[in-house]
C-alpha cells in the first residue's frame, strides 16, 4: 500500500510525464478503435443489407450479368417450386447524389421470401402496381434521409438518363436490423425495374426457399436443375454475400495492421514514462529494498502503475476513437465503393467486441511496457539503486545484447516474408518482426553513431558540439527510447510513402500502356458495378466519323462460377492488335490463340488469388454450357483487386447471344484533337449517344489518378496518426531528459554558461538525436517498403509492383525526423534555460 501511494504521489508531482504517457496510449487506442469501428460498421452494414435482401431465401438461381429469361420463373411456378421470387436489381443515383439500390420484385411472390419487402409492396394498391409503371416504395429511414414522403416524386439518374418515379408508400420494417439493411432500397415491380435498367424480358435472379426435410430438398433440387438453362446455376444464397465480403477482407486487415502500429508506438510511451519514473525514484526504491521490500512487491507495484496509466489512457482513447471513426468511416466506405461494390454506411456502429479488444490491448500493452523497467528496478541491488550512474551503465551494457536480439527478430521477420505460400497474416507478422528488430537495435546504433559524431561535432560547434553528442550517449536510457519511437514512426512513413509512390508509378505505367485510344465512350454507372451496356450500332456510327482510324469495343459482365461470380471482359480489337494489353507472362502464340477464341487471358490479381499460371486450364460457364480454355497469358491490370478473365469477342459471340458492348475505344488519325472530335462523335451518335459519356484519353487518366488518391486517403490518415503518436513520444522522452539533467545544466550555468548557450546545447542535442534517428530509419523504412510493395500488396490484392525509390523522399524523411526532434525539444530547452543553478543544486542535495 505504501509503495502504491508513493508511486501515485510521484506521478501527481510530475503531471507532464504522466500526461504524455496517457496521451500516447490514448492516441494508440483511439487509432485502433477508429479503424476497427470503421471496419466493423462497413462490414455490418454490408451484412445487414445482404441478409435483408436475401430474407428467408436459402438458394438462388443466377446466370451472372446476362441474367435469366423471365419465362423460367413462370415455368418453375407451374412446376410447384414455391416460395420463389424473381428479382431485378441495380444501382441508380437518387436525390442529393445518393446511390440507391433499385429492387424490382413481384409483390405477390415476396411473402415467405422477404416478408419485409412483401409488406412494403402491399403499401401500394395492387391496381397501381399493374397500371402505373412508375410506383415505388421507400423504407422509413431512407425516405427521411431523402426528405420524401408518400405522394412525392422521386427523381433518378439511370445510366445517364433522367427518370422519375412516384413514392406510393413509405414502409417501416418490423425490426431495426432489417430497417438498417434496406434504408437505401427503392422497391418497384419487376416490369418497372426492367424498363429502368434496360433488362427487357430478363431478370437477374430467382430467390428460393428450400424445404426443410432432406428427402424433400433433394427432390426439390432435382426438379429445379432439370429446368435450368445452360449458363444458369443453383447457388447457396449466402455464398455470394460471403464472396463479396471476402473481397474486402484484405483491405480491412491492412487498416488493422496500421492501427496496431500506432498502438505499438503508444506502448513505447508507457515504457518511457515508467522507466523515467523509476530513474527519478531510484534512491527511494533503493531505500525500500534496503528496509525489506521484496523484489516481487516492487515489481508488482511498478507494473500496477503501468496498468493504471494504461487503463486511464484507454478510457480516454475509446471515446476519441469513436469520434475519429466518423472520419475514417467515410474514407473506408468510399474506398470499398471505388474498388469493390456500392456500400452505403451512414453511422458508426458501436461494437462491444471492438471496445473490449481495445481495452485489453491498451492495458495489456501498458503492462508489457511497464514490465521491463519494473524488472530492472527489482533486479538491481539496494546499494546500486542508490547510485545514479548504475542505470546508465546498465543501459550501455544492454545495447549490444538487445541489438543481437533485434537482428534475430529481423531475420525471423524476413523469413516469414520470404516463405513460399505464406499468407497475409504471416506477411504482417514478418513486417512487425522487421520493425521490432529495428527498435531493439536503435539504442546500440545511437550509442555508436553519437560517439563517432562527437569529434566532427566539436570541429563544427566547438565544446558545446562535443557536449551535445556525448550527452546523447550519456543519457542513452532516455535518448534511446526517444530515438526508437522516432525511428519506428519515420520508418513507417518511409515504407508507406515508398509503397504509395511505387503503386502510383505502376499505375501510371499501366495507364500509359492501356490508354492507347484517343476517346473512350461509356454509359454512366455505379462504382464497383459493370457499366450499363451500349447499343452495338453506336460503335458502327462512330467508326464512320471522319478522322477515326479504328474502333475497339469491350463487354463487361459477371458470369457464375464456383464460390461466387467472376468478372469477364470480351475485347474486340480488330484493326488494333494487342497494344494496350501489358503482359506479365505469356505463352507461345498467345495473341493468335486468344483472337481465335482458343485460349483466354487472365489478369494478374485473378491469377494470384486462384494460384493460376500460363498453361493452366480454366472452366467458364456460358449460356451454351461449360467451356474449358487454356490460359495463354497473364496481363497486368489495376482496375480490380478481384481480377478478371479476358476473352476475345469471337469467343464471346460464339457462346453468348448478346451483341451489346460496354465501352467503345475510338482511335483518331495522327494530329487530331480529341476535344474537337468529341463534338463530331456526339453528332454522329445521335439518339444512341444520349446520356453517354465521351471522354478524352487525358480525362480518363486524370480520373483514374483521382480514384487512386481517394483510395489511399485512409492510408495517409493512418500514417499521419502514427507519426503524431511518435511525436508525442519524442517530446516526452526529451522532456524526461531535460528534467533528469537539471543538475548537470545547473552546474554548467554556475560555471558561466548563458541561457542562450543552454538553448544551443539542448537543441543541438535534440537535433543530433533527430538526425541520427532519421538516418537509422532509412534501412528499416526501405525494408518495410519492400515488404509492403513486394509481399503484403501482392498477397492482399494480387498486384505486383516495382519498388520506386525517390532520393528526395528519403532526404525529406531525415529532415522530418530532425525537424520533429527540434520542435519537440523547444519546450525542454526553454525549461533547461530557465533553471536556477542554486535551486537545482539545492534540490539535488535534498
Amino acid at each position: 500500500m505504501l509503495l502504491t501511494r508513493a508511486g501515485l504521489r510521484h506521478h501527481w508531482r510530475h503531471p507532464w510525464q504522466s500526461a504524455l504517457a496517457l496521451l500516447g496510449v490514448a492516441l494508440g487506442v483511439a487509432v485502433f478503435v477508429a479503424v476497427q469501428l470503421a471496419n466493423t460498421s462497413a462490414e455490418r452494414a454490408f451484412t445487414r443489407s445482404a441478409e435483408a435482401l436475401s430474407g428467408a431465401a436459402t438458394h438462388r438461381i443466377e446466370a451472372g450479368s446476362a441474367g435469366l429469361d423471365e419465362a423460367l420463373y413462370a415455368e418453375l411456378r407451374r412446376a410447384g417450386v414455391r416460395p420463389a421470387a424473381p428479382v431485378v436489381e441495380g444501382f441508380v443515383t437518387g436525390p442529393q447524389g445518393r446511390p440507391l439500390r433499385l429492387l424490382g420484385v413481384d409483390p405477390w411472390a415476396e411473402a415467405g421470401v422477404r416478408d419485409s419487402v412483401a409488406r412494403a409492396a402491399l403499401e401500394v394498391d395492387p391496381a397501381a402496381w399493374l397500371g402505373a409503371g412508375d410506383r415505388a416504395v421507400l423504407f422509413a429511414e431512407g425516405a427521411r434521409r431523402l426528405g420524401l414522403e408518400a405522394g412525392d416524386g422521386l427523381p433518378l439518374e439511370v445510366a445517364g438518363r433522367r427518370e422519375a418515379l412516384t413514392v406510393a408508400g413509405v414502409a417501416a420494417p418490423r425490426d431495426a436490423l432489417t430497417a438498417a439493411g434496406l434504408d437505401d432500397t427503392v422497391v418497384v415491380d419487376v416490369a418497372t425495374a426492367q424498363r429502368l435498367l434496360d433488362h427487357g424480358g430478363r431478370i437477374d435472379r430467382i430467390d428460393l426457399v428450400a424445404p426443410a426435410g432432406e428427402a424433400e430438398r433433394r427432390a426439390w433440387r432435382e426438379r429445379i436443375e432439370r429446368r435450368l438453362p445452360a449458363g444458369a446455376v443453383l447457388a447457396d444464397a449466402r455464398g455470394s454475400a460471403a464472396a463479396l465480403d471476402e473481397m474486402t477482407a484484405a483491405f480491412r486487415l491492412n487498416l488493422t495492421a496500421f492501427s496496431l502500429l500506432a498502438l505499438l508506438v503508444g506502448a513505447l510511451l508507457i515504457y518511457n514514462a515508467i522507466a523515467f519514473s523509476v530513474v527519478q525514484r531510484r534512491p527511494l526504491l533503493g531505500r525500500l529494498r534496503a528496509v525489506g521490500v521484496s523484489r516481487g512487491r516492487l515489481f508488482r507495484g511498478i507494473v500496477a502503475e503501468g496498468l493504471l496509466l494504461g487503463a486511464l489512457g484507454t478510457a480516454l482513447g475509446i471515446p476519441l476513437g469513436y469520434a475519429l471513426a466518423e472520419l475514417l468511416l467515410g474514407l473506408v466506405t468510399r474506398t470499398i465503393t471505388d474498388l469493390y461494390f456500392v456500400l452505403s454506411v451512414t453511422e458508426v456502429a458501436l461494437a462491444p467486441e471492438v471496445l473490449t479488444a481495445a481495452a485489453l490491448l491498451g492495458v495489456g500493452a501498458a503492462a508489457a511496457a511497464a514490465a521491463l523497467p519494473a524488472w530492472e528496478a527489482a533486479a538491481v541491488a539496494p546499494r546500486a539503486a542508490l547510485e545514479r550512474a548504475s542505470l546508465e551503465g546498465r543501459a550501455q551494457r544492454l545495447t549490444r545484447p538487445a541489438a543481437l536480439l533485434g537482428a534475430a527478430a529481423a531475420a525471423a521477420g524476413a523469413g516469414l516474408l520470404l516463405v513460399e505460400g505464406g499468407g497475409l497474416i504471416a506477411g504482417f507478422g514478418g513486417l512487425f518482426g522487421l520493425l521490432l528488430g529495428a527498435a531493439l537495435a536503435v539504442p546500440w546504433a545511437v550509442r555508436w553513431m553519437a560517439g563517432a559524431a562527437a569529434r566532427p561535432a566539436g570541429w563544427i560547434a566547438g565544446t558545446p558540439g562535443r557536449m551535445a553528442a556525448r550527452g546523447v550517449v550519456a543519457g542513452l536510457s532516455r535518448s534511446g527510447v526517444a530515438a526508437t519511437a522516432l525511428v519506428i514512426a519515420v520508418a513507417a512513413v518511409i515504407g508507406v510513402s515508398v509503397m504509395i509512390d511505387s503503386f502510383r508509378a505502376g499505375l501510371v505505367d499501366w495507364l500509359d500502356a492501356t490508354l492507347t485510344a484517343d476517346v473512350y465512350v461509356q454509359a454512366p454507372g455505379s462504382s464497383g458495378q459493370p457499366p450499363p451496356p451500349l447499343d452495338p450500332a453506336l460503335a458502327e456510327r462512330l467508326a464512320g466519323v471522319e478522322g477515326v482510324t479504328a474502333v475497339g469495343t469491350i463487354r463487361h459482365l459477371r458470369i457464375p462460377a464456383e464460390g461466387g461470380e467472376i468478372r469477364l471482359r470480351a475485347y474486340d480489337r480488330s484493326g488494333i492488335g494487342e497494344i494496350g494489353l501489358p503482359y506479365k507472362e505469356r505463352g507461345a502464340d498467345a495473341w493468335a490463340r486468344f483472337q481465335q477464341g482458343e485460349a483466354v487471358y487472365v489478369t494478374e490479381p485473378f491469377a494470384a488469388h486462384r494460384d493460376l499460371a500460363v498453361g493452366d486450364t480454366l472452366t467458364l460457364t456460358t449460356p451454351a454450357g461449360e467451356q474449358r480454355r487454356p490460359i495463354a497469358a497473364v496481363v497486368k491490370d489495376y482496375t480490380s483487386s478481384e481480377g478478371a478473365v479476358v476473352v476475345s469477342r469471337a469467343f464471346y459471340d460464339a457462346y453468348w447471344a448478346d451483341a451489346r458492348v460496354t465501352g467503345i475505344a475510338v482511335y483518331l488519325a495522327d494530329g487530331a484533337s480529341p476535344a474537337a472530335r468529341i463534338e463530331a462523335l456526339r453528332a454522329a451518335a445521335g439518339a444512341l449517344g444520349e446520356g453517354v459519356r465521351m471522354r478524352a484519353n487525358a480525362e480518363i487518366r486524370q480520373r483514374s489518378l483521382a480514384i487512386f488518391e481517394r483510395t489511399f486517403a485512409v492510408t495517409r490518415v493512418l500514417r499521419l496518426l502514427a507519426a503524431v503518436v511518435a511525436a508525442a513520444g519524442v517530446f516526452g522522452a526529451l522532456l524526461a531528459l531535460a528534467l533528469e539533467r537539471a543538475r548537470e545544466v545547473a552546474v554548467l550555468r554556475a560555471l558561466g554558461l548563458t541561457p542562450a548557450q543552454v538553448w544551443g546545447l539542448e537543441l543541438g542535442r535534440t537535433g543530433l538525436l533527430g538526425l541520427l534517428a532519421g538516418i537509422l530509419a532509412l534501412p528499416p523504412g526501405l525494408a518495410v517498403a519492400a515488404a509492403l510493395t513486394g509481399v503484403i500488396n501482392e498477397r492482399a490484392f494480387g498486384w505486383s509492383l516495382a519498388l520506386e525509390l525517390d532520393p528526395l523522399l528519403l532526404g525529406q524523411a531525415v529532415a522530418l525526423a530532425t525537424a520533429a526532434a527540434l520542435l519537440a525539444g523547444i519546450y525542454p530547452a526553454w525549461r533547461s534555460a530557465r533553471i536556477s543553478p542554486a535551486e537545482a543544486l539545492r534540490d539535488e542535495a535534498n
